[in-house]
């Protein structure tokens, strides 16, 4: 009687087992997936967009995205940067599901570049981490893959390099995160619009992304005006004692409509050689250059140290200041 008992107990504990709801693999915490420094050696461009409709809004209801814009896109500060080589790193552990190599690094908007139908990912590589949790690691530079389909790999194992393939006028790593075949934002993994909390990132990773409202990619010194092609070079001639002018620059990214950007180029005296303010923006911008010129005073330049100070003038109040030096 007991034998029997326990029989119809273990199978009816069998039965509410097979037919209790099974649990919910959790989500995976991720690391930052470049090997570089927001703020010093690369930024955020953009966000996934939260918007469901035309618009574009990014977790913090803020325009650092665009219209359907699927990830996060960590931004290289120059060409030179990215053909020095800058690591992609699983951002968790997983297995590779998907490789593409070949894709030139060159931007859509290079004369003769070539067509990225079909590719716009560029150079990719796609990490299952189980459970239905996909990673793209997109725009890797060609020939840096260091995985093929099938390799396990560790949280922060280097994958590839950051490169400029595929639809892409920067260097940049899009990064994106996929459930079950349906886009999670890693800010936010909260579904529906923006405002929402629940990020996925490791607390060292969410720390190193703190949210802005703009930045200064790029800024120095030249003796003549400088293009945005010339800063991706770091091509800017230097200026000297014997210079005709010194020209202060800056490339600044996700910068707001109405926002007023104030430059001023100090004398090692400490004293205003020049100061120039852009028109307010009329718009969002994802990038804008910036410079003031000032001319070699008729005793000709002092030596020391003369620096820069650029300030971004938002409803009233400061909401980015920058400064840089040089000697002459």
């Amino acid at each position: 009687m007991r034998l029997a008992a326990l029989a119809v107990i273990t199978t009816a504990a069998a039965l509410v087992a097979l037919s209790a709801p099974r649990a919910q693999p959790e989500a995976p915490k991720l690391g930052f997936p470049v090997a570089c420094r927001i703020g010093r050696t690369c930024e955020i461009q953009h966000y996934v967009d939260r918007d469901p409709g035309p618009g574009a809004l990014d977790y913090r209801c803020g325009h650092r995205t665009y219209d359907k814009h699927d990830g996060v896109d960590i931004r290289l500060l120059d060409m030179v940067a990215q053909r020095a080589g800058v690591d992609v790193v699983a951002a968790a552990a997983g297995r590779v599901v998907a490789v593409r190599d070949g894709v030139p690094d060159i931007s859509i908007r290079a004369p003769g570049a070539p067509s990225v139908a079909g590719h716009e990912c560029g150079n990719r590589v796609g990490v299952s981490l189980g459970g239905g949790w996909i990673i793209d690691y997109c725009h890797l530079a060609k020939g840096s893959l260091k995985v093929k389909v099938g390799d396990t790999v560790a949280a922060g194992q280097p994958l590839a390099q950051v490169g400029l393939s595929g639809d892409t006028e920067f260097p940049h790593l899009h990064f994106s995160v996929r459930h079950a075949n349906v886009l999670v934002d890693p800010f936010s993994a909260v579904p529906g619009g923006c405002g929402a909390a629940a990020p996925l990132w490791t607390p060292a990773a969410a720390a190193e992304m703190g949210y802005k409202r703009g930045a200064v990619l790029n800024a120095g010194f030249s003796t003549a005006a400088v293009s945005m092609a010339a800063m991706d070079e770091r091509a800017a001639p230097a200026p000297t004692a014997a210079a005709p002018a010194i020209v202060v620059y800056a490339r600044l990214i996700g910068l707001e409509a109405g926002d007023i950007i104030d430059l001023t180029l100090l004398g090692p005296d400490g004293k205003a050689l020049a100061a120039g303010t852009l028109p307010p923006l009329d718009h969002d911008k994802d990038q804008v250059p910036a410079e003031i010129l000032g001319k070699r005073p008729p005793q000709g330049w002092a030596h020391g140290a003369y620096s820069a100070v650029l300030r971004v003038r938002r409803s009233g109040a400061v909401a980015l200041t920058h400064h840089w030096n040089t000697t002459l």
